[in-house]
């Protein structure tokens, strides 16, 4: 057992703060964007490591949105009336505007990776990275049916690491997976209260 630890600390600990990070994320705290910032570092290292290329453009693109999200979450709600972001619904607009980017980004990055690199999963890898992408900004923009779209993702992207024997980060998205369904009630209930 230690001799794993020793092996897989560096993804033991982004799987570990990975799950603080849903934890927060869950109640709506602002420190889930510094965790995120962290736990998406770690995860550039792990997912280069592993050759799930997508998924470590991902990451990078999440220290970035992390960044915005904080900047967005202190500063996007502030007035008299509302002291913090509030959560908010969809438009019809809006969801169809993201599914359209989305599979933009899928067919993209499918594209690169089965041409440009040595992929074992690209059409798989490059699903949960546009479609990550998309949930990420939502997030950031506290849009209560992103936690939909990461049900989707988290429950592929179990699959995947599964495939690449990605111990840690597996059990990390059985919680993601499941617990996004959990935070979506909580934001929805949020939402009531803010109403």
């Amino acid at each position: 057992m230690i001799e794993w630890i020793e092996q897989n600390y560096i993804e033991l600990f982004a799987a570990v703060s990975g799950f603080i990070y849903l934890i927060l994320e869950i109640r709506g705290k602002l420190w889930l964007w510094p965790f995120g910032i962290l736990t998406s570092g770690v995860y550039i290292l792990v997912f280069y490591r592993s050759g799930i290329y997508a998924d470590m453009i991902l990451q990078v693109y999440y220290v970035v949105v992390s960044i915005y999200g904080w900047i967005h979450w202190i500063k996007g709600g502030k007035s008299e009336d509302k002291p913090k972001l509030p959560i908010s619904r969809i438009t019809k607009s809006l969801t169809i505007k993201l599914a359209v980017i989305s599979v933009i980004l899928w067919l993209a990055l499918w594209y690169i990776l089965k041409t440009f690199t040595n992929s074992e999963i690209p059409v798989l890898d490059s699903f949960t990275t546009a479609f990550s992408f998309v949930a990420t900004w939502m997030l950031a923009r506290k849009i209560i049916e992103q936690w939909w779209v990461w049900v989707v993702v988290n429950a592929v992207s179990l699959g995947l690491y599964i495939y690449k024997g990605l111990l840690p980060t597996t059990i990390l998205f059985v919680f993601y997976t499941s617990m996004a369904v959990i935070g979506y009630y909580e934001w929805r209930r949020e939402y009531k209260k803010q109403k």
